[in-house]
């Protein structure tokens, strides 16, 4: 957005911080940055403001905006319909138009009187990765004749400190039994350097590759941890498996404090826990395992996965599954999701919006 001519006021990533110690210890300087963010929109008075996700800053910056009478589209909504309700009504009272990228998202703010469009999710329209298998094979020194396996334990450093050692160990059992390589995908967020710590010897044959598109369209089978790569995996259609682990405490108050709206139709399993993974939101139904928690062992993963890595029922069911669900996620109109968004935007500057033809648009 920078290089195509965004006047960055404050920088996301300087004001991001997990964990309560964390934004405790940066809370003067996000408070900081967040007053210089407002100050330039009030000195600036741009026309319309787009929100992207990030509602514990967008939330608040709403109730800034509509002081200031200007319109407030807000795109990528948060998961309200999963916890913290109460902010929907700050959503009622501050966003003039809400763009989700989640089927039952729609009908859930639709029916609460928030004006909701569904747009599509803008994963579901990427091209698939032009390189062949040959091609990614040579560029990562891999065996094309054996099968691979991607592990993608999450784009936090806290995410591969707690996903990661499990599931090199499922990969360790796995490759006992097994001709496979296995792929970790490095998220921009994290060091490659941190991702290496965790592979001591004697470890399986683990490559560390760039993009997650490629790993989970060439790879046999993946196992995700719960996020947005589970959507990936999805639109993609590799056929995998869930996996996540938090503190028990923070689990636990997920448990009581996690409730889905009549939108979306998900059952506790047999171990109490409601589905977590988009993927079988989306769908209504489980069509893969999530392993949480407890629950989450080396053991479980090699049970779960091992029937996704050949040719058996399972895996067909989970393929079909997948694909259906992944025509859900795709536009329902014509246009793209970031067109549709487009449209939006101008309907709500109506004609002639800024002298010279130049909209001022605000962005976070």
């Amino acid at each position: 957005m920078e290089a195509t001519g965004l006047d960055r006021i404050v920088r996301a990533e300087d004001v991001a911080h997990m964990g309560i110690t964390e934004v405790l210890r940066h809370m003067p300087r996000i408070y900081g940055e967040y007053r210089r963010l407002v100050a330039s929109i009030k000195k600036r008075r741009p026309d319309v403001a787009i929100l992207i996700d990030f509602p514990d800053v967008n939330l608040r910056l709403a109730r800034e905006l509509r002081k200031l009478n200007i319109p407030v589209i807000y795109f990528v909504s948060p998961q309200l319909w999963a916890w913290k309700r109460k902010r929907l009504r700050w959503v009622q009272q501050r966003v003039n138009r809400m763009m989700v990228i989640f089927p039952f998202e729609e009908d859930f703010y639709r029916a609460r009187g928030v004006d909701a469009a569904f747009v599509g999710h803008p994963l579901a329209e990427l091209p698939l990765p032009s390189s062949t298998r040959t091609e990614f094979a040579e560029k990562y020194g891999l065996d094309p004749a054996k099968n691979w396996i991607a592990l993608l334990p999450g784009s936090r450093r806290k995410e591969v400190q707690l996903n990661l050692p499990e599931m090199l160990r499922a990969a360790t059992a796995l490759s006992t039994s097994g001709n496979y390589e296995f792929l970790i995908p490095v998220a921009s967020t994290v060091d490659a350097s941190y991702v290496r710590s965790f592979l001591k010897r004697p470890e399986p044959n683990v490559v560390l590759v760039d993009d997650a598109r490629e790993a989970l369209h060439y790879a046999r089978a993946s196992i995700v941890a719960s996020g947005t790569a589970t959507v990936q995996a999805t639109v993609i259609g590799n056929p995998f498996i869930v996996i996540y682990r938090v503190s028990p405490l923070t689990f636990a108050l997920a448990k009581r404090l996690i409730r889905y709206p009549s939108q979306i139709p998900a059952q506790l399993d047999e171990h109490g826990n409601l589905p977590i993974a988009m993927v079988n939101l989306i769908a209504g139904r489980r069509i893969v395992p999530e392993l949480l928690q407890q629950r989450f062992t080396a053991d479980n993963i090699v049970a779960d996965i091992t029937p996704l890595l050949t040719d058996t029922p399972a895996c067909r069911q989970m393929l079909a599954d997948l694909a259906e669900t992944s025509l859900k996620l795709r536009p329902s109109i014509g246009s793209s999701s970031i067109q549709q968004v487009c449209d939006a935007i101008e309907a709500l500057l109506g004609p002639n919006p800024a002298a010279g033809g130049r909209i001022p648009i605000a962005s976070v």
